[in-house]
């Protein structure tokens, strides 16, 4: 009996059953802590080897391919609904759906099965309130200090001196994290990029994202500027490895918190401010209403600028990609997107 190798491959059921057997394969992968080990090393070269590649780029590459599989899973909408063309289009889309994900999977999704950093701290106790309102009221002061060496603008909001300054100095600090925490190895090289889609982005909530496919760092460029240093840093942590979303916080939050440059290190002051606020509320808002009174000047008025911000930009994808987010976040070993739990659980730890 002879096999046609060729009509195995025009059929649906072939294209579906090797997603399946993708699924179960770096399912299998991802309990198995020398296939981790692999995948961390491998990812090494894969960022080593694409942020040569493209970050020359003075425009993100990442975003154009989406951009063209977006185009890509419109015309296969369309093509649907003609009849003739059905089974190709269903064809074509299962079988760059197996490319996408194998190659995911590869380059980013099984580096969110490694061990977490919370393990390798040597305390860990659950979050104290009593101890993030301690904390509070030092990053409160901290931020006091940093916000009188930064630059404003006329209306007296923080703005930043010099962006490549501070994409430059969380390239450099990326080596000074602790050993014990990572020997993940940093790159110097500047794979930044404003994101193409920072206008859609600005109605989203979403700060930032991490392209696998390219390992460069995209950032929403319309963002108030108390946010974008921060957010540089934690794309710049899933780009040294880190994939769950709280320990990129936590590795920004080290990379930023004790730098030379007065934007970073008051950005990353602000949002961990503002994460132990957030984590304090529910059990006593009184006390975050008396830490937000007792704001600087120049700090009230840069809140009120972020509020303003968000005010002007809520609608329907906010919530829309909120959820998607949550469910994305959920099916990686992380906790939904509005608790950041882990992070002040991280930063508790370490601030011991």
């Amino acid at each position: 009996m002879v096999i046609n190798i060729s009509k195995i491959y025009t059929k649906k059921r072939f294209w579906a059953g090797l997603l399946l057997a993708q699924f179960l394969l770096f399912l299998a992968f991802s309990k198995s802590v020398w296939m981790i080990s692999f995948f961390e090393r491998l990812f090494e070269i894969q960022k080593k080897t694409h942020q040569h590649l493209f970050s020359w780029l003075p425009f993100s590459l990442g975003d154009i391919l989406y951009i063209l599989l977006g185009i890509f899973i419109l015309y296969s909408i369309i093509k649907l609904f003609k009849k003739k063309d059905r089974n190709t289009t269903i064809i074509r889309f299962l079988l760059i759906i197996n490319i996408l994900y194998f190659c995911y999977q590869l380059f980013w999704g099984m580096l969110y099965f490694q061990t977490p950093i919370l393990h390798k701290l040597s305390s860990q106790k659950e979050p104290d309130i009593s101890k993030a309102k301690v904390l509070a009221l030092q990053y409160l002061e901290k931020c006091k200090a940093s916000r009188k060496m930064v630059r404003e603008d006329k209306n007296g909001v923080f703005i930043i001196s010099d962006l490549n300054a501070v994409q430059t100095e969380i390239l450099l600090r990326q080596k000074t994290i602790p050993q014990y925490i990572s020997s993940k190895k940093a790159s110097l090289v500047n794979s930044f990029k404003p994101s193409l889609f920072k206008n859609v982005m600005s109605f989203t909530g979403i700060l930032g994202y991490y392209n696998p496919f390219t390992a460069e760092a995209q950032y929403n460029s319309e963002l108030p500027a108390t946010l974008i240093p921060f957010t540089s840093a934690h794309e710049s942590s899933h780009q040294l490895g880190f994939a769950r979303e709280q320990e990129a916080n936590f590795i920004g939050y080290l990379i930023g918190i004790s730098s030379t440059n007065s934007d970073l290190r008051y950005s990353t002051e602000y949002f961990t401010l503002k994460s132990l606020l957030r984590f304090i509320i529910e059990e006593d808002p009184d006390f975050v209403k008396s830490i937000q009174k007792n704001y600087s000047e120049g700090m009230k008025r840069d809140r009120a600028f972020e509020k303003a911000f968000m005010l002007k930009h809520q609608s329907w994808l906010d919530d829309f990609f909120g959820f998607t987010n949550n469910l994305f976040l959920k099916s990686n070993q992380q906790e939904g997107s509005i608790t950041y739990s882990y992070f002040i659980d991280l930063l508790l730890n370490y601030e011991k």
